[in-house]
């Protein structure tokens, strides 16, 4: 058979590609040595944290790097995504569905010395199941009725009705335990039961962790100290591993930089999978996005095949609404508006544009990767008369304004969390997006009685938010990491953000 010579050299780039990859892969999966433990480990992250506290802010540079090292939840995620046992040793479900009980670890101290018992715990949910404390999400908590602690080492949870996503929702940051007579205390001094003690923070530099030496697990972690490196360039990231400065870029490792990998022996790469949605965010309330027709030409007006190849390389999984492949709900929407100008340039006249209109687009200073895919998309809605204003906004000011005040035109953002397709029962949202029906089908999903019943209501909110074009869901990117030869532990795969250092070690 013979072929184009575009498709020759296709095939040739994507040769070498895989040829790649397997070198990267290969090197990363080589097996470990031994644990060794000391030293100093340093990874750069893009971002400073805005705070310290997970559950009253659901900025993802926060459990990127508390969770798992400063503070810890009765059960986490492991490295694969399954849930673990964590502050409770164990826990029972009742036949009915309705009595969750927890039997705490024994002998867990909080980092300031005080004892960690199930007051602790009680303290903790009632406040998360309280709507009016601040908690970031206490919906997670609303089938519980009653919370119990019969000793000191036992907690029961009673519920109205089972509740399928209960235990998932404990293993999430916001479900994370500090003492609870210094919660007001935790966005400057955090403190929790974890391998690692917060020891200091500088502004627009670092985030510095010490070892704790009363943890529970026996070996671990190995490390003395682990450093954030907040370092917003991206090429100032890679330059500072490629000399040695950083031993660990743990987020936002763009794909070229990952290809460069296998050209430098002293560095290695892995790819793994993510919960990440890379998605332009339209202001459904404000016009002239709120007319659901101008809000599909966008999507058909947009290319995500082009964006994949172009600006990452193929590195990605197009997508068509609010999940990610690597969940188990996923199901593939990408066909829902298929790229067609044509049509896109139908449906504005049909809504009243037929001569275009000006929107303000801000792309989020720290991340690469939404500022080049949204370069893209911008050119794109150009292509159908869209005339697009261009901005660079400063992360603050990002969060600020934009995702806590909801005062944007469109911007484009990763979503990491998983599971979060919620938000969009939520018109306070910075979405503005409001329909009843994703309450009722979340409320279906969390009584369901099988996971066939669960999944299939987490589907329909899927094919519910795509059809109505909510925003634009371009793709889903996989976890890169680059690190240096001497790092071993680290997690390759994102099943919540976190760079869990727990059990990272170098030999040298």
């Amino acid at each position: 058979m013979t072929s184009s010579p575009r498709t020759r050299f296709a095939g040739a780039l994507f040769g070498a590609l895989a040829l790649t990859l397997a070198l990267l892969v290969g090197s990363a999966f080589a097996e470990d040595p031994a644990p060794v433990k000391g030293g100093t480990f340093t990874v750069a992250i893009t971002a400073d944290p805005p705070g310290w506290d997970p559950t009253v802010s659901t900025s993802q540079e926060i459990p990127r790097v508390m969770y798992n090292n400063v503070y810890e939840g009765l059960v986490s995620f492991d490295r694969t995504g399954a849930i673990v046992p964590a502050l409770a040793e164990s826990y029972d479900l009742s036949e009915d569905g309705l009595t969750w009980t927890f039997h705490l670890r024994q002998g867990v101290k909080f980092h300031d010395g005080s004892d960690f018992d199930s007051a602790d715990v009680v303290a903790t949910f009632e406040r998360a199941r309280d709507k009016e404390s601040g908690h970031t999400h206490p919906e997670y908590y609303s089938a519980i009725s009653e919370i119990a602690a019969p000793d000191a080492y036992t907690v029961v949870f009673t519920l109205s009705q089972p509740s399928r996503g209960l235990l998932y929702n404990l293993a999430r940051p916001d479900s994370i335990i500090y003492p609870p007579e210094k919660a007001e205390t935790q966005r400057s001094e955090p403190i929790g039961t974890g391998p690692f003690k917060f020891a200091s923070y500088t502004e627009g530099s670092e985030v510095v962790l010490e070892r704790n030496p009363d943890y529970y697990r026996e070996g671990v972690p190995y490390l003395d100290k682990a450093v954030f490196k907040i370092i917003g360039d991206p090429n100032t990231r890679f330059a500072a591993l490629q000399a040695g400065d950083i031993d660990m870029i743990g987020v936002a490792l763009s794909p070229e930089q990952y290809l460069q990998l296998a050209d430098n022996p002293e560095l290695k790469g892995t790819e793994g999978t993510a919960t990440t949605e890379i998605t332009v965010a339209m202001n459904n309330a404000r016009a002239p996005f709120n007319d659901i027709r101008v809000r599909q030409a966008i999507n058909l007006a947009i290319d995500k095949d082009t964006i994949v190849q172009g600006a990452f390389f193929g590195l990605g999984t197009v997508i068509g609404s609010h999940m990610s492949p690597s969940e188990p709900y996923y199901i593939d929407l990408s066909n829902t508006y298929p790229y067609d100008p044509v049509r896109a340039k139908e449906l504005l006249a049909e809504a009243g544009y037929a001569d275009g209109f000006t929107i303000h687009f801000e792309l989020p200073e720290p991340y690469n990767i939404e500022r080049r895919s949204g370069e893209v998309v911008a050119q794109m809605l150009r292509e159908v008369g869209i005339n697009v204003e261009l901005s660079v906004v400063e992360w603050g000011t990002w969060i600020q304004r934009i995702f806590l005040g909801g005062d944007y035109d469109m911007t484009i953002i990763g979503h990491s969390e998983p599971r979060d397709i919620n938000v969009y029962a939520n018109p306070g949202y910075y979405y503005h997006y409001d329909n009843p029906a994703i309450g009722d089908l979340l409320a279906r999903a969390e009584a369901a009685t099988s996971s066939e019943a669960e999944t299939a209501a987490y589907r329909e909110i899927a094919m519910v938010i795509a059809e109505d074009a909510v925003n634009v869901w371009l793709f889903s990117p996989p976890y890169l990491v680059a690190a240096r030869q001497n790092v071993y532990g680290f997690w390759q795969d994102q099943p919540t953000p976190a760079i869990d250092v727990t059990e990272v070690f170098k030999t040298n």
